[in-house]
């Protein structure tokens, strides 16, 4: 495949960066702050950089939506990689296009949530009454999608992260559906008095509406493994599940 292929690689704090000229790495949230030296900005050209508490690395997306050219575009985190052969076991440049002569589109496992649905699982572990909201914008916005919403919140898992690559006429599809729908649903959530990790609401949120857009608009896609740059402390991360399942405590932080 000669296809141009980018995976932009979030990040708010200097880190180890792929040296690979398929990653380009972006200082997310770089509205009004210094740079980082090899970061691309995501206060650059057409923006919403400052809106990074809330949409997260969706800030990422966006920049990479309007402002750059390349055939297909990814999306990974700092500590949290498309696994492969690479530096520290990360995807190549050859092994994403071999990925990606089969789909339009690559996504990371879905995390198995076994005990609990999506839906639930979001209830117990931030405010439902988010879900609600984006059940109302989006019967709204795109009617047709709101069967495929309500069916994912029934699963027992589901692809997160905001992690992808994409092809680029299936990636302008896929923003300029999600960006209006959330600016809407941001308009109905109200952020005062929320800590900075209750309001990173938005990017939570777009984590539970591709998987429905993706089955909605009958896009294929396939599956690769996710590996993680820093130690996943898993007892902590699952008496955490357990507790806001049983015990009514939301989460506090990231694991």
């Amino acid at each position: 495949m000669g296809a141009e292929a980018k995976i932009l690689v979030a990040s708010h704090k200097p880190y180890w960066m792929p040296d690979d000229p398929l990653y380009l790495p972006i200082q997310v949230g770089a509205a009004g702050k210094e740079s980082i030296p090899g970061f691309q900005r995501d206060d650059e050209g057409d923006n919403i950089s400052e809106k990074n508490p809330s949409y997260c690395e969706l800030t990422a997306l966006y920049w990479a939506w309007k402002n750059l050219d390349a055939d297909y575009i990814g999306l990974a985190h700092y500590r949290r990689h498309f696994a492969g052969s690479g530096g520290r076991g990360i995807l190549s440049g050859n092994e994403t296009c071999a990925l990606l002569e089969h789909a339009p589109v690559v996504l990371p496992k879905k995390r198995r949530y076994y005990i609990e649905t999506v839906g639930s699982h979001y209830g117990h572990t931030f405010d439902p009454h988010h879900l609600d909201v984006v059940r109302t914008v989006l019967a709204e916005h795109d009617r047709a999608a709101l069967s495929f919403f309500d069916r994912h919140l029934d699963r027992r898992g589901g692809h997160i992260w905001n992690m992808s690559i994409m092809r680029a006429d299936v990636l302008d599809a896929w923003c300029s559906w999600l960006f209006p729908l959330l600016g809407d649903i941001e308009e109905e959530i109200d952020l005062e008095g929320l800590s900075d990790f209750e309001r990173r609401v938005m990017g939570r949120l777009s984590e539970r509406l591709l998987d429905p857009w993706l089955e909605c608009r009958g896009v294929d896609y396939v599956e690769q493994p996710v590996v993680s740059l820093e130690k996943v402390d898993w007892i902590k991360k699952g008496s955490s599940f357990l507790a806001a399942k049983f015990l009514g405590k939301k989460y506090e932080k990231s694991f």
